[in-house]
């Protein structure tokens, strides 16, 4: 009520009621009390719709500058360097401006209606999942108690769109990619949902805003310490979305190695662009999904109390930018995966799936049951998130020792056995043996 009174104080919104009330002079007190919220309630969906959607957006341009610079870093190359100064900042906007006026061209023998719909479809499925995303405390468009099922449901719509875009380009590797799409996204979304149950069991809600809440405070109350089956539900979690995002070893839907492109092979310019941008999308609100139940969700884990209660509106705007750092990580070790491992065989990721990650979502499920109501009678079992929370940060801690110490920023030839070795004692000096010209 605070919002919708702070909005009908906006000069344009007084001017639309007003010119309502001269319009509808007849109009009862409450028909005209209705109306007006009704008027506010639309403006304040439009302005938060244009808010998600220019996040989106804006997400995927910088991710994918992202993924070019950790790709070269991985690869020892130095990636964009000259559109946008030195780091190439604007290289995807130069980019993406070229995909703007790139010849869209539509093959003969393609479904033109069905081709041109399959990017859109794909979009709006990763589009609608935003709406369902608290971003902070009680920063979300519209806020469900049924939040994550929503989520995981309209999430699951995008697999249509890359089935369409296959299906009607009328060719062979285009149909492989989205029937391999299909397969994929429908088996991990099993074990993705019953890993969700288990924190859900946790928090006893399906609502995300009350799930982070639960977690406020300190960073071992965060339910991926609560006890041994969430902390794997968690990885388990993540190893499913990741496939679910298409991303590597999992992008058996594009696999250019085997199929051209994959679903998109006959798509050019700002529909190829639609693609990735839905697929960037999706990723960010898996890491939501995962940072909400999993990991604290907008809180910093370094206080003892939730900063916007503390500290009002600038505590949740400190909330909110947590929340998008939080989801910027893990988009980025989705990066680093996928330009550190090599891509599956077909047959690799659905037993992947099915042998492993089913079974081992189910076992989780029945252990956090199981779990919650050992809790009950055994407080001590409590105690497990300190150690769960302790043993993270140590090896957290040793990772980046390890990283600070290691000799990872020596010459690439230093370390590469046999011949690569470079002995410089064998080799002459150029420059002092030469004569005068």
């Amino acid at each position: 009520m605070f919002v919708l009174n702070l909005l009908s104080n906006y000069v344009g919104i007084r001017t639309a009621l007003a010119s309502v009330a001269l319009i509808a002079p007849n109009v009862g007190d409450k028909d005209f009390e209705r109306l007006k919220l009704r008027i506010i309630l639309t403006v304040v969906a439009v302005i938060a719709a244009v808010v998600l959607i220019t996040f989106m957006l804006m997400s995927a341009i910088f991710f994918v500058w992202l993924e070019r610079k950790v790709s070269a870093r991985i690869q020892d190359r130095l990636g964009p360097t000259r559109v946008g100064g030195k780091f190439g900042w604007l290289q995807t906007l130069a980019d993406g401006l070229k995909l703007l006026v790139k010849e869209d061209i539509i093959p003969t023998v393609a479904d033109p209606v069905l081709f041109r719909l399959g990017p859109y479809i794909a979009l709006v499925g990763a589009y609608l999942a935003f709406i369902a995303l608290p971003f902070g405390n009680r920063v979300v468009a519209f806020d469900m108690n049924i939040a994550v099922f929503y989520m995981l449901a309209v999430m699951s719509t995008e697999v249509f769109g890359v089935i369409l875009g296959g299906y009607a380009s009328g060719s062979k590797w285009s149909l492989f990619g989205g029937m391999r799409e299909a397969a994929q996204v429908v088996s991990y979304e099993v074990p993705r949902a019953i890993s969700v149950l288990v924190p859900v069991i946790v928090a006893g809600s399906m609502s995300l805003s009350v799930a982070a809440r639960a977690q406020s405070g300190p960073f071992w109350n965060w339910y991926i310490f609560h006890d041994p089956f969430t902390f794997l539900a968690f990885w388990t979690f993540f190893t499913c979305g990741t496939a679910s995002c298409k991303r590597a070893p999992f992008d058996l839907a594009e696999a250019e190695s085997e199929l051209v492109a994959g679903f998109h092979t006959e798509y050019s310019g700002f529909r190829w662009l639609i693609f990735f941008m839905a697929e960037y999308g999706s990723m960010f609100a898996i890491s939501g999904i995962a940072i909400l139940l999993f990991l604290g969700g907008w809180n910093t884990g370094l206080l003892p109390f939730e900063l916007s209660q503390q500290f009002g509106i600038v505590g949740n705007i400190v909330n909110v930018i947590v929340f998008i750092l939080k989801g910027w990580f893990l988009v980025f070790v989705m990066i680093w995966v996928r330009w550190t491992l090599p891509r599956l065989r077909i047959d690799q990721v659905m037993m992947t799936c099915l042998r492993y990650l089913l079974p081992i979502s189910c076992f989780l499920l029945l252990g956090v049951s199981c779990w919650q109501l050992a809790l009950t009678r055994l407080g001590w079992l409590d105690n497990v998130r300190y150690l769960l929370a302790g043993g993270s940060v140590l090896l957290v801690l040793l990772f980046l020792v390890k990283a600070l110490t290691s000799a990872s920023a020596a010459n690439p030839t230093q370390l590469m056995p046999g011949p690569w070795q470079l002995d410089r004692a064998a080799v002459p000096d150029v420059s002092q043996s030469a004569g005068p010209s």
